[in-house]
């Protein structure tokens, strides 16, 4: 059974992107997954295009949830953070071909930020997912 309730109320905004408000249920243990950024296993910045460092980072969530017994349908929120606006686009690309499209999405923040940890840096992802206890 899913730990995760998506809500789109009436009167907010109807985007098939991602979901306005995700209820976990009680009794949830909840995995929080730091700042993911388009490293590979190395350390190493895998290109200079965010759709690149975007699909790896996304690809860092995924491990990371999926060592914690979880997959990426139990993800209840996403914080994605860009550089540059011009990023937001190759982002979302990379996240809707990620995403599978029968899940329903979880909620979204997005945010343009001066800078990351590493100045090769051009997005980071960290995530909050909720699965059954011991899963």
């Amino acid at each position: 059974m899913t730990q995760l309730m998506h809500l789109n109320p009436a009167g907010l905004h109807q985007n098939p992107a991602f979901s306005q408000a995700v209820s976990v249920r009680p009794g949830s243990a909840l995995v929080f997954i730091g700042g993911q950024n388009g490293t590979d296993q190395s350390g190493e910045v895998v290109s200079d295009q965010p759709e690149a460092q975007a699909r790896q980072a996304l690809e860092n969530v995924r491990i990371a949830v999926e060592s914690a017994g979880g997959t990426l349908a139990d993800i209840a929120k996403w914080t994605i953070l860009v550089t540059d606006r011009a990023h937001l686009g190759p982002g979302f690309e990379a996240f809707t071909e990620f995403w599978d499209q029968a899940d329903p999405p979880p909620a979204i923040g997005v945010q343009v930020v001066s800078g990351l940890a590493n100045p090769d840096f051009l997005v980071e992802i960290e995530a909050i997912a909720a699965m059954a206890p011991n899963a």
